[in-house]
């Protein structure tokens, strides 16, 4: 149940590498290629590729009956370029691992190291590296593709790490711990004019001057409330970049963020009510289409206790602190078919924030985060 200096060596370089090669949402092929090379040696029993897009499902069986317990990471990278000035910095422009899951996949690839020498007494773990997380495509994608049912788990764990807590520590909870979130992009139609007549055309301005702040009032209720709801305008353009048109044309972004799924019904159809008054009064038309659609993600009780007993075992610090929290996650996809949980793993209470230019994964994490995952499996099937 532990690693190696070596194993660590060989990690970290791996970690650094996937670092080095980031690849966005859906574009994981490289990613997953390395992941399948990096654990070949460790003989997996089956191995399922282009999962859900790019995913990755290694499987190590010990043949006798027992649960499935599924372990999953995250194989993409953001549209952000790196100023962490670190040796191993991305060398792909505009692209990083700026959340993380380079050391994610790490954590799962030590995982595989450890059952490769000693599968478990009963029943199977499946490692689970899953793309397209930041777009919240990936989890969708992987369910619904046939082949998951060749790897149905009984149990599903994941984790993140979390700037702003003690390195090391954990944080971990039952109930909701990510809040549900969908982008919602709306376009309004009217009529362009010459700039010297805007009463001869149809414009926009006005309607997309009155959404913006209404929308935003649409969020209320207290964050530690189910009721709770929150609208971000995100994005916003009008028009053309010229002086002598009038506008006919105009987009606005939103996300919409509630705890609740139940919740999260009915502040779209607050949105869309709102948008078909204000364009109707305006004489524009409009159309309403929505993007990177997260479900709530919920701790399963039963799952939330056996990382209790683990991190208990591991004498690794935890609370509740912190949780849950308004970030979405697409995790909460396998949670709809099995217990599933996912804990928070402190990267450091001075650490860089997620999705900042200059964060990069603390290495030391990958014997904490690994062994918490693997006390958690043996508890399961020995």
């Amino acid at each position: 149940m532990s690693l190696t200096n070596q194993d660590l060596i060989e990690l970290t370089a791996f970690r650094r590498r996937l670092h080095q090669h980031p690849e966005v949402s859906n574009e994981e092929e490289a990613t997953a290629k390395e992941v399948v090379a990096f654990l070949a040696d460790t003989g997996p029993d089956n191995v399922l590729t282009g999962l859900g897009g790019h995913g990755v499902a290694m499987t190590y069986d010990s043949g006798k009956p027992g649960p499935t317990v599924l372990f999953r990471s995250e194989l993409d990278a953001l549209p952000i370029e790196e100023l962490s000035g670190v040796e191993h910095s991305s060398l792909v422009p505009g692209k990083s691992h700026m959340c993380g899951h380079d050391g994610h996949t790490t954590i799962l690839a030590a995982l595989g190291r450890q059952f490769g020498r000693s599968r478990p007494q009963k029943g199977r773990v499946v490692l689970m590296f899953q793309p397209a997380e930041e777009t919240g495509d990936g989890a969708v994608g992987v369910v619904a593709d046939p082949r998951f049912g060749e790897i149905a788990p009984d149990f599903s764990f994941s984790l993140h790490n979390l700037p702003g807590i003690p390195l090391g520590e954990v944080r971990l909870k039952p109930g909701v711990v990510n809040c549900a979130s969908r982008g919602m992009r709306i376009v309004l139609e009217g009529k362009t004019a010459h700039s010297s007549m805007p009463e001869t055309g149809t414009s926009p301005m006005l309607t997309i001057s009155q959404l913006m702040p209404a929308l935003a009032r649409l969020g209320g209720g207290a964050f530690s409330d189910d009721d709770f709801g929150m609208v971000t305008v995100t994005h916003a353009t009008m028009g053309e970049a010229v002086f002598g048109v009038a506008p006919g044309r105009a987009e606005v972004w939103a996300t919409l963020r509630t705890r609740l799924d139940e919740r999260m019904a009915g502040l779209c159809a607050a949105a869309e009510a709102l948008v078909e008054q204000v364009a109707g009064e305006a004489g524009l038309t409009f159309k309403i289409d929505y993007h990177e659609i997260f479900v709530a993600s919920m701790n399963a009780p039963v799952a939330v206790e056996h990382l209790h007993a683990a991190l208990a075992q591991e004498g690794v610090a935890y609370s509740e602190d912190s949780l849950p929290m308004r970030a979405s996650e697409d995790f909460g996809i396998f949670g709809r078919s099995a217990p599933s949980a996912m804990f928070f793993l402190g990267a450091g209470e001075r650490h860089p924030a997620l999705h900042n230019p200059d964060y990069d994964f603390p290495d030391d994490l990958i014997p904490i985060g690994s062994r918490i995952f693997m006390r958690t499996a043996r508890n399961l099937l020995g």
